[in-house]
């Protein structure tokens, strides 16, 4: 590992303190991630142990979906367009959508969407400092600000990187 900084919650160049504080545990949780999907091939990443499972590659791909959705309502203000819908919609949803549509993708794939949509976000971040985090807004109907929904965004990533974790060591082959 050559990201010497990767285990410290610290500042971050180029963004606020509390900012880079969060961006720093998003690093570590995506390092994660990665971590837990490295050399998979498309067909363990498209498994499905059973009729009900989503597969790794769905929860990969959701995660993002995930992160992008927090993006457009909160950086755009606004819900995703139909484009939006049809390309993330079966991943935001998972299930029988995501298990009939998000497969035969090898995992390169689903890193570079990954890093495409991370690097969304750290971009608005970058534009950002540390009051706005505080800014309260809806979440689910309850009150809540921006701080707590980009925490929520990789506490969602560590829900399903438990998932992944289970799926690969189900994994027959």
């Amino acid at each position: 590992m050559s990201d010497t900084n990767l285990f410290k919650i610290r500042d971050i160049e180029g963004f606020s303190p509390q900012i880079g504080r969060l961006v720093s545990m998003m690093n570590y949780v995506r390092f994660t991630t990665l971590s837990a999907v490295q050399g998979l091939s498309t067909e363990q990443l498209d498994y499905l142990p059973d009729e009900n499972s989503n597969s790794i590659g769905a929860l990969l791909l959701h995660i993002a979906a995930v992160e992008l959705g927090f993006q457009i309502e909160i950086f755009d203000g606004r819900k995703p367009n139909e484009t939006e819908v049809a390309k993330w919609g079966a991943a935001y949803g998972l299930g029988e959508q995501a298990r009939k549509e998000v497969k035969g993708k090898p995992l390169e794939f689903y890193i570079e969407e990954m890093t495409a949509v991370r690097n969304g976000t750290l971009a608005e971040f970058k534009e950002r400092q540390d009051d706005w985090l505080t800014i309260e807004r809806q979440w689910d109907g309850n009150p809540s600000n921006n701080h707590f929904i980009w925490f929520h965004v990789f506490e969602d990533e560590i829900n399903h990187r438990g998932q992944i974790r289970i799926l690969r060591k189900r994994l027959p082959f």
